[in-house]
């Protein structure tokens, strides 16, 4: 197969996805993925239920769908690694390759990680400070219970983070590349994925779309520090480190914020403040993805 032009370090880490790069097999896997993914969640359902629930499991699994209350937040969470028990199961059966391959160098993916986790939680404090001057945030989760429950709660969001890198930059990008060469398909088509799969009508309203948006300008930058990292380490601890302020210390209400200690005195619905918001998450959002990339890229 002919070199495809990408910088080294994603030549390296897209390397073992050449070796059987066929489209027919990434459909199979990412049914695969789809399949796992579905029985783990009813699993989980189903366990969670045997253990605390009462009545009809659906009516009871409403609530815990939507991650309302710290059971319910945490159970979603740790869904995700059948998300990532997916991805694996697809790249060992169906492309003969380790699972390992899907992060790229440890010693990278541990260094990247630290570093844009660091980095973008600073920039993101700052936008929460600068968010405050216009709103008073709503207490929610009871102090002591989140302390108790915490570090439960960060391994969880590095679950549901990973896993989503896993499958969106690991193994969709990854085989992408191997296939083709346009940016278009590699690069920007697991973005729109990952912003699709956000669609959400029910919570966030006639902002669906400008949130499923916000979402695929994060995939799109997910993806840009995995091509010039050569790993999933940059964008997962950048993943980890917004998914930590947005799941732990400020959510909107309805969305996922059973964990959080604060919501916002609006919800994603809201017509009137949520456009203007986005705009300021966005401005903050280039702003981190610029300092991870400089710092990631020396």
């Amino acid at each position: 197969m002919e070199t495809q032009p990408y910088p080294p370090p994603f030549r390296s880490y897209v390397a073992p996805a050449m070796r059987r790069p066929q489209l027919w097999r990434l459909l199979l896997g990412l049914m695969l993925c789809i399949l796992v993914y579905t029985i783990w969640v009813t699993g989980v359902l189903w366990s969670a239920w045997t253990l605390t629930g009462s009545g009809d499991i659906r009516s009871w699994s409403r609530p815990i769908l939507k991650g309302e209350t710290p059971f319910g937040a945490l159970v979603l969470l740790y869904s995700f690694f059948g998300m990532a028990l997916g991805a694996m199961l697809a790249v060992r059966w169906l492309h003969r390759r380790s699972a390992g391959s899907l992060f790229g160098r440890a010693p990278v993916v541990i260094r990247d990680f630290v570093l844009a986790a660091s980095l973008v939680a600073v920039v993101y404090v700052l936008g929460t400070f600068i968010w405050a001057w216009g709103f008073d945030a709503v207490p929610n989760a009871d102090r002591s219970l989140w302390l108790r429950l915490l570090p439960v709660a960060l391994v969880g969001i590095l679950v549901q983070t990973g896993a989503e890198e896993l499958l969106f930059r690991g193994y969709l990008q990854q085989q992408l590349a191997a296939r083709f060469r346009s940016p278009l398909l590699w690069l920007v088509l697991p973005a729109v994925i990952f912003g699709a799969v956000h669609f959400d009508p029910a919570t966030a309203g006639d902002n669906v779309w400008l949130l499923m948006m916000a979402a695929g300008v994060f995939g799109l930058i997910a993806a840009d520090l995995t091509l010039v990292t050569g790993s999933i380490g940059a964008a997962w601890g950048f993943h980890f480190a917004n998914n930590l302020m947005a799941l732990l210390f400020l959510s909107m209400p309805g969305t996922l914020s059973g964990l959080s200690l604060f919501t916002t005195p609006y919800g994603a619905d809201e017509p009137a403040v949520v456009p203007l918001l986005v705009i300021l998450d966005l401005a903050v959002l280039a702003l981190a993805w610029a300092l991870v990339r400089r710092a990631v890229r020396r």
